[in-house]
């Protein structure tokens, strides 16, 4: 039964170990267990990773990819990878990805929330704070938001901006 849960949820959802262990915990609570011995939800786990159904890292590189793409900065990814458990060794791993794309998570973001560079007039104070603290929200740094809510519409960024 507990392996039949495992292996649907595997198949349905790009997951961690640590998701899977937390489902199969929550699944085991919530309908009692009737199986022979005591159940071992973090040795299934394990177990699928070893069969490769699960890669951690894949799966942090992914959700940071996405993020990213979404306009999230460095601070929301690595809040999204600890909530889905991923672990400390696969999260230090993608760093210098996630650092790579911070410039360009941070553009997304004002570009879609149409800040600084990508709005139309020149806002107000209040607006301009209101900006700063939605990027601030979507993780990006202090320094970065700084420099994107101040720019003027239609104002082309250089790298030494950064």
């Amino acid at each position: 039964m507990l392996e039949n849960l495992a292996l649907r949820y595997v198949e349905r959802f790009a997951t961690t170990e640590g998701k899977l262990v937390d489902y199969l915990t929550r699944k085991l609570r919530e309908r009692g267990w009737a199986g022979e011995g005591a159940p071992d939800p973090r040795g299934l786990a394990a177990r699928m990773v070893e069969l490769g159904y699960i890669d951690d890292r894949a799966y942090a590189e992914a959700k940071a990819a996405s993020l990213a793409r979404r306009g999230m900065g460095a601070r929301r990814v690595a809040q999204a990878l600890h909530a889905a458990r991923v672990g400390a060794e696969d999260h230090e791993a993608i760093a210098p990805q996630v650092a790579g794309a911070a410039r360009e998570a941070a553009l997304a973001f004002a570009r879609r929330r149409r800040i600084g560079p990508y709005g139309t007039e020149l806002v107000d104070r209040p607006t301009r704070e209101k900006q700063f603290a939605a990027m601030m929200r979507a993780g990006h740094a202090m320094d970065v938001s700084r420099r994107i809510v101040s720019a003027a519409p239609g104002e082309m960024l250089d790298d030494e901006d950064f």
